[in-house]
C-alpha cells in the first residue's frame, strides 16, 4: 500500500525490452536506504518489485500486461518518474489509499498557470469517470491529488499543483498531451462491487 505522497523523483537510466516483459533501471539518490530485495515500489502510481539495487539505482521486471495497462510503456531513457516506499504501518497516512494498481491512462488536455498554484487539466478514461467527485482523491502518475472539478461531458477532471508538488515531483515536466497513470479512490470500486452483489 501506498499514500501518493512522493518521496524522490527518478530517472530511467536503461530499459530492456523483450517479446512479454521489459527491465527498467532507475537511477536516484538518497532514495534506496531502507530498502531489500523484493520491496514494492511505486514508479509513477505502478507498483514495481525491486530484483536488483544499490544505493544509487534499482532494477524492475516489467510484464506485459503491466506495460499495456500502464503508461510504463511509453518511458524512454532520460524519462524522470515519481518514486514512493511502500508506507509503513506506523507512516502518517497524508494522502490517500493507493494500491498501485493502474485502473486506466489518462492524457493531460490543459496547463493553466497561476501565481501560486497550476491548474492541470486531465482527460480520464470514460469508464472510470463514475469513481470520481470533487473534493474526492485521484493519484495521478502516483501523486495523490485532489479533484477540483469534473467536466462530464468532456470526461476531464481540472487538479491544482501547489509549488510544493511541482517540485517533489515529475510532474513539473509534464506537457500537454502526455500519458499519466490513473487510479481512482479504490474506496469507490468497493462500494461499487458491494451494492452490486450485496443482495446475493
Amino acid at each position: 500500500m501506498f499514500t501518493g505522497l512522493i518521496q524522490a523523483v527518478g530517472k530511467v537510466s536503461a530499459i530492456t525490452r523483450s517479446d512479454d516483459s521489459a527491465v527498467f533501471r532507475f537511477d536516484v539518490e538518497d532514495f534506496l536506504t531502507d530498502v531489500k530485495l523484493g520491496d514494492s515500489i511505486a514508479v509513477n502510481g505502478v507498483c514495481l518489485t525491486v530484483v536488483e539495487f544499490s544505493p544509487h539505482y534499482f532494477t524492475a521486471d516489467v510484464m506485459i500486461q503491466t506495460l499495456k495497462l500502464s503508461s510504463l510503456g511509453s518511458l524512454d531513457v532520460g524519462s524522470l518518474v515519481n518514486l514512493e516506499l511502500a508506507a509503513k504501518v506506523s507512516d502518517r497516512l497524508g494522502g490517500h489509499i493507493v494500491q498501485g494498481h493502474v485502473d486506466g491512462v489518462g492524457q493531460i488536455a490543459a496547463i493553466v498557470p497561476g501565481d501560486k498554484w497550476q491548474q492541470v487539466d486531465v482527460t480520464i478514461p470514460a469508464h472510470l469517470m463514475k469513481y470520481l467527485q470533487p473534493q474526492g482523491s485521484i493519484c495521478v502518475d502516483g501523486v495523490s491529488l485532489t479533484v477540483g472539478q469534473l467536466d462530464d461531458a468532456k470526461n476531464q477532471i481540472s487538479v491544482w499543483l501547489i509549488p510544493e508538488t511541482l517540485k517533489k515531483t515529475n510532474l513539473h515536466a509534464r506537457n500537454v498531451g502526455d500519458s499519466v497513470n490513473i487510479e481512482v479512490d479504490v474506496l469507490a470500486k468497493y462500494v461499487e462491487r458491494l451494492m452490486k452483489r450485496g443482495n446475493e
